[in-house]
Formats: C-alpha cells, structure tokens, sequence
C-alpha cells in the first residue's frame, strides 16, 4: 500500500476577503494542506469591517464602514456570508449626482441635466458598442481619450460619465485615466455589470443591490469556523522573506508581544496583502517580472469620516426631494417617476418610496474632474431600516449617520473635511485603495499570469483586476485551486466568472467536471 504523501505546508500572508477564502478552500482537504493565515492587523476582513455605533442615539448598534454592498454578481461572497447564516439583503438603489439645478442628475427622476444631454446619453450607448467590439484597439485608452475621441461636451463628460464610473467602481479621482473597458464592463459584461444602460437617463430606475451583513461579526464568525479546521490563524504578526528556491519559502515571523522572531519553511505562499506590500515584503528576492507587474499597480490613501452633520452634508448633496430639479414629465413613465420621487419618503424592506439617495457624488468648481463621495448609511444600510420598521416615515436627516470620502490626499487643498462639525464626528478611517489607471490593465493584470505560481508563490487580492469584494474571494479561491484545491461549482454564473479569472490572471484553462451518471 502506498505511502500517503505529507501535507503540503502552506502560508497565506493577509487575512482579508482573498486571503479568508484561499484558506477556507484549503481547509476542504484537510489531508492534504497544513494552513497559516498570517496578518499584521489585529482583525480579520481587511478592509471589510464593522464599528459599534450607541442604537439609542443612531438607530442601529453597528455600521459597516468600509466595504458597503454589492450587486447580484457577488455569487460568491454571498455564498461565504450564508454558510455562516449571515444573509445580504436587497435595496433599490438611489443615487444623487451633482449639486442644483445644472448639475444635479439621479436615477430616481429625470431632470434638467439629463434632457440637456439627451443626445449625448444616446451617443454614449453606441459608443459603448464600439468599445465592445474593438475591444483591443479601443478598450484600453483611458476613459477621458475616448470622451475627448467621440466629441463629448466637457459639462456631459464630468457630471455624468465620470462620477457615474467612479462611483460604482471605486476608481475616485483617478477615473479619467480608467480604462474604457470598465465603464463597457459596468452596462454590458454579464460577469461585472451593475445595471442595464437606458437610453433616456443613462440608469434605469432603482436597480436592485445589496447590503452587506454585519462583516465585523461574519469575520470573527468565519476565523472561528476555520481554526476549529485547523487553520493555524495568527494575527498581529509581522513576516518577513528570507528565502525561495526550489525547496520552499523561508519565512521569518514575529508577535507583536513577542521580542523573539519566529522562523519557519513553507511549501508555498500565497500573498494576500496589497500589491505594494507584496513587493516590499519580497524584497531583494522578487524577480525583475514581480517587480514590473506588482510595480504597476497605483494606489492612493483616501479617508472615510463618519459623522451626523446634516448641513455639512446638505451642503454638497441634493439630499431631499426638490420640484425645481425635475425634468418635465414628457413620457408616462417619467410622469411616474416624479409621482414617485415627490411622495413622503416611507421605509419599505427593500428601500424606499419616496425620494431617499443612498451614493452620492460632488465635483469641484475649481476642478471638475475631481469628486468627493457620500453614503447616506441610514438610508442605505439595512440595518437602520429593520429598527425603523415597514411602512414608518423617514426618520428626519439629523438623525441620520453619513460617509463623507475624500480621495487622494495629495490633493487635500480641495477637501471639504474641515467644513463638518468636529462634535458629529463618529469616526475616521484611511485607505490604501489602488487606481485602476490604465496602465494597470496594460501591464498589470495581463502580467499576473507570468507571476502566479513561479517561485513557489501566488497573489490574491482585488488589485489583480477590480476592486470588487468579489474578485478578492475568486482570487483566493483561484490560488487554492492552483495549489491543488478542488472548486467546487454552486452556480453556473458564478462558475464561469471563477473561469474567465482562472484564465486571465492565472493563464489556466478551468475543466469543468463532467456529470456523474445517474
């Protein structure tokens, strides 16, 4: 009888959404991984993560404060929350663009914005064709040549196209150097698309998104599952390379209570950490390949702030319904659109009737192509509508919590952050968020396939190709099956959005499993 093989060692460096589901998809073959999830931070989730909040002042006990929701694409997230009996939950989603009446625009009625370009909106639809079908050529130019090749109006380009992509992608200040392809993927791709383009207002009317459970808890909840599977999780720990080569990875590692360094072999490492601090942590041992690639990748440090100023965030944002920014009701349907918008905002479990935003977005005078973004969270969240309940009025907007990000602090001269009353201030939190320039989808993620796997090493993350929730669970997923892990197909939408990551980014080829004979 053969003797049965050792289990291959493996070191998962980053405990966020990638580096949880690389390790949950090793944990399916306890005979044949022994898994170490190491992170520098004192929580896992990464960014995903949850602050408490006192109920009786703010409605709720708790907010998720960085990643919000997603869209129906997000198969495998959701899977991961409800194997652990947390469920996402629907909301038609209200966005609120742009400040008065010549540049305020949103996809709950029409307005003046929106019939001022009215050609543009139906020139854009078949631009968006062009860029499908020359995808080569033109996909990758960033989004602000095309604007400028097409003879796009400046007024159309910033206060509706721009923040529309930076918005619902997270690609901030840095969205007039985005490739075009994202703002096609976002109407057409079946694997990334949030909502259909419309020929009359650009969105349609209250697509339906989702929320988020509380990612604090399913965090600990899902850390917890997976040491009682003997996966070795160690927060607050340093790591440090000392050496790859054919025989494994060397890796040194340290406590943060600890004065002694730990040193231990691996069979493999999977880096599940930004992309820059996968170079860094590499050191003088990446290879001139990890070092372009991994070098590609841009990244900004924005900072969220949590607050409860009603007038600060009036100030930037049509936050409430106003007759003098409706369009005229020339269709039926934005006739109903308006009876909709103008009724008493009342709480429903999926949202709302009546005019009640959730994104918003501003530009500056001074300088158009950059934005600032809100969430109104009471609106949006659902755990502020569950306390609230079915069919109560709105509470009124000084009772709610909102999110005021400002993006790039290089670009501090423009923020507005000194405008909120520091006394409503709940909390402020920075980010280390990459730009999805161009370049990054030139140099990066074509090149992840000459990266993956050599050296005994594998990265994960949403930087490999957008920065998605989802895309961070498939990238960790993907580097478990490339470590000999088994995908286990759940849903056909989501098999092959797992596919077409495995081929781009891996550069291999997923077999499905043929039936089994019944």
């Amino acid at each position: 009888m053969p003797a049965s093989q050792p289990r291959k060692k493996v070191a998962i460096i980053g405990a966020g959404a990638a580096g949880m589901s690389c390790a949950a998809t090793l944990a399916n073959h306890p005979d044949k991984f022994d898994v170490t999830v190491i992170d520098i931070d004192s929580h896992t989730g990464g960014q995903a993560t949850s602050i408490t909040l006192d109920e009786s002042k703010y409605g709720a006990s708790w907010l998720n404060d960085g990643v919000q929701g997603g869209s129906a694409i997000f198969r495998h997230t959701f899977r991961f929350f409800r194997h652990y009996g947390y469920e996402p939950q629907p909301v038609k989603l209200q966005v609120s663009f742009g400040k008065g009446r010549d540049s305020f625009w949103t996809n709950v009625f029409p307005s003046p914005l929106v019939d001022r370009h009215s050609r543009e909106i139906k020139k854009l639809g078949r631009v968006l064709k062009c860029i499908k079908y020359m995808m080569p050529l033109l996909g990758i130019l960033p989004v602000k040549v095309i604007l400028r090749l097409f003879c796009f109006s400046k007024d159309f380009s910033t206060k509706m196209v721009l923040p529309l992509l930076a918005l619902f992608l997270g690609t901030g200040n840095q969205t007039p150097n985005v490739s075009c392809v994202l703002l096609e993927r976002l109407f057409d791709d079946p694997q990334m698309k949030l909502w259909e383009y419309d020929p009359d207002t650009l969105l349609p009317n209250l697509p339906t998104m989702f929320t988020f459970p509380q990612l604090g808890s399913f965090y600990e909840d899902w850390a917890a599952d997976l040491g009682s599977k003997n996966i070795d999780i160690r927060l607050n720990t340093s790591v440090k390379v000392l050496e790859r080569g054919k025989n494994g990875v060397v890796l040194q590692t340290q406590k943060h209570d600890s004065t002694e360094p730990n040193t231990e072999t691996f069979d493999d490492l999977v880096l599940c950490c930004p992309a820059d601090e996968a170079k860094k942590l590499l050191g003088t041992h990446a290879t001139w390949r990890e070092k372009y690639v991994l070098g590609g990748v841009k990244f900004f440090n924005d900072i969220t702030i949590t607050h409860t100023d009603s007038a600060y965030f009036q100030k930037l944002f049509e936050a409430q319904y106003d007759s003098e920014l409706c369009a005229q009701p020339a269709t039926k349907e934005r006739k109903e659109q308006i009876e909709f918008a103008e009724q008493k905002p009342v709480c429903q479990k999926d949202g709302w009737l009546g005019y009640r935003p959730m994104y918003y977005t501003h530009s500056f005078a001074s300088d158009p192509d950059k934005i600032e973004m809100g969430f109104d969270c009471t609106n949006y969240q659902h755990q502020f509508r569950e306390k609230l309940g079915e069919g109560q009025s709105a509470l009124p907007l000084n009772e709610h919590v909102f999110q005021t990000i400002f993006l790039n602090d290089q670009q501090q001269d423009l923020w507005t952050w000194n405008d909120i009353d520091q006394s409503k201030i709940i909390g402020r939190k920075w980010w280390h968020q990459f730009g999805h320039r161009w370049q990054h989808y030139l140099r990066v993620v074509p090149g992840m396939m000459f990266i993956n796997g050599h050296n005994k090493t594998l990265f994960a993350g949403s930087w490999t190709m957008v920065n998605m929730h989802e895309i961070a669970c498939i990238s960790g997923i993907a580097a478990a099956y490339q470590l000999g892990a088994t995908y286990e197909p759940f849903d056909d939408f989501a098999e092959d959005f797992f596919a077409k990551y495995l081929l781009v980014c891996h550069g291999t080829r997923y077999r499905r499993r043929k039936a089994k004979d019944t």
